[in-house]
C-alpha cells in the first residue's frame, strides 16, 4: 500500500450534484486535492457561490474545459456528465496517463449493442469496453485496484446488487422470480431543470415511471448475470419519493429451497464479512434511509418469509454517495492504492 500523505490531483468534469457531493467528501480526504472543476453555465464563479454549502471547504472556481491544460494538473480524473459525453474525455486523459471514473453510463456495459439499445447511441470507443472495470469495490475489488478506467455503477444498481450478490452467488433464488422495487429521493434526476422534478410535481406525492424501460435495467441484469453464471433478468420498477436523496430498495425472489431465516441471514452476513460500507443488519431490523443519509454506506435488511416461501432484501443507500460520488471515491483510493475508506468513514447524519 502506498504512503497516505501523498497528495493526488483531482479534475473534476461536471459541476452538478454528483461533482458538488465529489467537491464536499474529497474536502476532507487526507490525500486529495481538488485542482479544477469545469462548467458550462458557471464558468469564473467560485464553486462555492454555486454551492453554498461548499463555503470555507472549497476554493475551486469554475471553469471553461480546456482539456490539454486541464489534464496536466490531474492525476485522476472524474467525470460527472450525461452519458454520451465521456468518452472522448477518458480517451484524452488515458493516453496521457492518467486515471479515469466515470459517473456515467459510457463505460458500465461489455456489449456496445446493449448500450446503443438503451442509451440510443453509438459507443464511440467499443475497446475501451472489455478494460473498463464495473465499480462496485465489493464485488470486483482487485480488478479496481488495476484499473486506469473505472465506471462508477448507477444508484439504482448499487442497492439492487448488493442486495442480490449473496443470494445469486449462493444459489438461493428462483432467478425467474426477481421483482426489485426500488424509490428515490429527487436528487437522483439530476440539477438540470424538468417538469417531473418540481417542488408542485414531487411534494405529497409518489409515482412510479419507466416501468420495464429503465436504463438502469440491463445494467442490473448485466452484473447479476456475471454472479449467478447464467442469464439473469429481472422486473424492475422505480420510484420518486419527496425527499432530497436516498434510495430504498425491496427486492422479492422465490427461494430455491426451503430455508430459515437464520440461514439466510448467516449466509449474508458471511458474504460481507469484513466489508467498510455494507452492513447486514441483525435480524428484526430493516434499513432506513435515513440511517444512511451522506454516508457511503449501504444497509441490507433480511426477510425470510416462511408462509410465500420468498426472501425479502431490503437496503438503503444514498444516491448520490453510495450511489455515486461515495463509490467513486471509493474505487479512486482503490486505484491509488490507499486505504479503501480513506475520506469516507463518517456515518449518516441521523441514528
Amino acid at each position: 500500500m502506498q504512503n497516505e500523505t501523498r497528495t493526488i490531483r483531482a479534475g473534476i468534469i461536471g459541476d452538478g450534484y454528483t461533482s458538488a457531493e465529489l467537491n464536499r467528501l474529497l474536502a476532507v480526504h487526507p490525500c486529495v486535492k481538488v485542482v479544477g472543476v469545469t462548467s458550462i453555465e458557471n464558468i469564473g464563479k467560485p464553486l462555492a457561490d454555486v454551492f453554498a454549502h461548499l463555503t470555507g471547504c472549497s476554493e475551486v472556481v469554475c471553469e471553461k474545459l480546456e482539456l490539454e491544460s486541464f489534464l496536466e494538473r490531474c492525476d485522476v480524473l472524474f467525470i460527472a456528465l450525461p452519458h454520451g459525453l465521456s468518452v472522448p474525455l477518458a480517451k484524452a486523459a488515458l493516453e496521457r496517463g492518467k486515471k479515469v471514473v466515470d459517473l456515467g453510463a459510457d463505460f458500465r456495459f461489455k456489449d456496445k449493442d446493449v448500450y446503443a439499445a438503451w442509451y440510443h447511441c453509438e459507443h464511440e470507443a467499443p475497446e475501451l469496453l472489455a478494460e473498463a472495470v464495473y465499480g462496485l469495490p465489493e464485488l470486483f475489488r482487485e480488478e479496481i485496484r488495476r484499473a486506469r478506467l473505472v465506471a462508477n455503477p448507477g444508484c439504482y444498481p448499487t442497492g439492487a446488487i448488493l442486495g442480490l450478490a449473496p443470494a445469486l452467488k449462493n444459489r438461493l433464488l428462483d432467478l425467474e422470480t426477481l421483482i426489485i422495487d426500488a424509490k428515490s429521493g429527487v436528487s437522483g434526476a439530476g440539477r438540470t431543470l424538468s417538469l417531473n422534478s418540481h417542488f408542485c410535481e414531487v411534494n405529497e406525492n409518489i409515482k412510479a415511471y419507466s416501468i420495464g424501460t429503465h436504463r438502469h435495467t440491463p445494467e442490473i441484469e448485466q452484473v447479476l448475470s456475471w454472479i449467478a453464471g447464467e442469464k439473469v433478468t429481472v422486473s424492475f420498477t422505480p420510484h420518486l419519493i419527496p425527499v432530497s436523496r436516498g434510495i430504498l430498495s425491496t427486492i422479492y425472489g422465490r427461494l430455491a429451497c426451503r430455508m430459515s431465516a437464520a440461514e439466510v441471514q448467516q449466509i449474508y452476513e458471511e458474504f460481507y464479512r469484513g466489508e467498510v460500507f455494507v452492513h447486514v443488519l441483525k435480524s428484526g431490523q430493516l434499513p432506513q434511509t435515513r440511517a444512511v443519509y451522506s454516508s457511503n454506506r449501504c444497509h441490507i435488511g433480511l426477510v425470510a418469509d416462511e408462509r410465500t416461501g420468498r426472501l425479502v432484501v431490503v437496503t438503503a443507500i444514498d444516491n448520490l454517495a453510495k450511489g455515486a460520488s461515495g463509490q467513486a471515491i471509493q474505487n479512486m483510493n482503490l486505484m491509488f492504492g490507499l486505504a479503501e475508506g480513506c475520506g469516507l468513514l463518517h456515518t449518516g447524519l441521523i441514528p
